[in-house]
C-alpha cells in the first residue's frame, strides 16, 4: 500500500486551512494532489523507502500532526493505486486508517455499490442498476462485451478494469506550493554552534535523500531556527542551480546560518525546507569537471542504494561530507 487517500474534517469556514494541511503532507512526500476542498492523495513510495514505515504508519503520524499543528483530524484510505485508496476512504472512520492490500483489492471491490467508484455518474449506474448491475463484483464478473452494449465500448472497458481491480491511475501532483522539510530539534536550548552546524548537515543530508529517492530536485532552500523564548527567524536562498545532492543542500544551509550572525542563540531547534520543487529529468546543470565532485556524487549513489536496502539508519550523516 502506498497510496494514501486523506480527507480532513474542514469544517466550511476553514476550508482556507487545505494549503497548509497540504504543506503537512508535503513533509513526508511531494507527490500530492489536492482534492479540494478538503482532501488529498499522496503517494508515499519515496516516504515509504526513505522512513522505513510503511504507509499505513506515516498516515497514523500525519493524522497526529495534523490534530497537533492543526487542531483537525482526517479520515484516511490506504490502497496499492489512487482508485483503491479513493474507495477505501469511503469506509473509513476518523482515528483509523482503512487500508486494502493488493492481494484483496478484487474482494475489497466487490461488495461496493457502483454509484461507489469515482468517475461511474447516476446515468451509468442507473442503466447498470436496471440489468442487475448494481455491485462492482457482478459488474467485474459481467461480459465486458455486455458492458459495452451497455455504456459504451470505452466506459464499458474501463469500468470492467476497475471493478477488477486494475488501476491505471497516478497522482498527480497539482498543488501551488511544492516542498519537503526536516527539522531537527535540540533535547535542550543549544547554545553551541557546532552543533547547530551538525544539525543543519543531517536535515540538508535527509533532504537530498528524500528527493532524489522520488527523483526532484529543488531550487529554494529555506532555513528555520526557533530560539527559546518561541521567536524564530526564517531566511531564504535561491539556489545557483536546481539540485538533489547533499554537499550542495549543505552548503546552501551552512551559508544561511552562517548569515544570520548568531551570538551565543538559545537555539531549540532548527527546520530546513526545500522548495520550488521540479522533476530531475527536466533540470539544467552547470558541467563540472571537478573529480572531488564527481567522486562525491559516486558515493552518494552508493549511500542511496545502502539506504534503499538496509534503512535509512545504515548510513550515519555527515558520511558524505568526510
Amino acid at each position: 500500500m502506498t497510496i494514501l487517500c486523506v480527507r480532513f474534517q474542514l469544517p466550511p469556514a476553514r476550508e482556507a486551512a487545505l494549503p497548509a494541511l497540504l504543506g503537512l503532507l508535503e513533509e513526508f512526500t511531494p507527490v500530492v494532489e489536492a482534492l479540494p476542498p478538503d482532501g488529498a492523495l499522496a503517494d508515499l513510495r519515496g516516504a515509504e523507502r526513505y522512513f522505513g514505515r510503511s504507509a499505513v504508519e506515516l498516515a497514523s503520524v500525519i493524522r497526529v500532526r495534523a490534530l497537533a499543528l492543526h487542531g483537525v483530524d482526517c479520515v484516511i484510505g490506504a490502497g496499492p493505486g489512487p482508485l483503491t485508496a479513493r474507495m477505501a476512504l469511503r469506509v473509513a472512520r476518523p482515528g483509523v486508517t482503512r487500508a486494502v492490500p493488493e492481494g484483496e483489492v478484487r474482494e475489497f471491490l466487490a461488495g461496493q455499490p457502483v454509484t461507489a467508484l469515482p468517475g461511474a455518474g447516476v446515468a451509468t449506474a442507473r442503466i447498470l442498476c436496471e440489468y442487475g448491475l448494481d455491485t462492482l463484483g457482478r459488474v467485474a464478473a459481467a461480459p465486458l462485451s455486455t458492458l459495452q452494449r451497455l455504456i459504451g465500448a470505452k466506459a464499458g472497458r474501463e469500468l470492467h478494469e476497475k471493478a477488477n481491480g486494475v488501476d491505471r491511475g497516478r497522482v498527480v501532483p497539482n498543488s501551488v506550493s511544492r516542498s519537503l522539510a526536516a527539522e531537527r530539534p535540540f533535547e535542550r536550548d543549544e547554545l553551541d554552534p557546532d552543533r547547530h552546524r551538525r544539525a543543519l548537515l543531517s536535515a540538508a543530508e535527509e533532504l537530498g535523500v528524500r528527493l532524489r529517492a522520488v527523483g526532484k530536485v529543488c531550487r529554494t532552500l529555506t532555513l528555520t531556527v526557533r530560539y527559546a523564548d518561541r521567536s524564530s527567524t526564517t531566511r531564504s536562498r535561491t539556489l545557483k542551480e536546481p539540485t538533489a545532492h547533499s554537499a550542495a543542500l549543505t552548503g546552501a544551509a551552512y551559508g544561511l546560518y552562517e548569515a544570520l550572525g548568531l551570538q551565543r542563540a538559545r537555539v531549540r531547534a532548527v527546520a530546513l525546507r526545500a522548495e520550488a520543487l521540479g522533476p530531475a529529468e527536466q533540470a539544467s546543470y552547470q558541467l563540472t569537471f571537478d573529480p572531488v565532485d564527481e567522486k562525491v556524487r559516486r558515493v552518494e549513489e552508493v549511500a542511496d542504494r545502502v539506504r534503499a536496502k538496509f534503512g535509512p539508519g545504515a548510513v550515519k550523516p555527515g558520511t558524505l561530507a568526510a
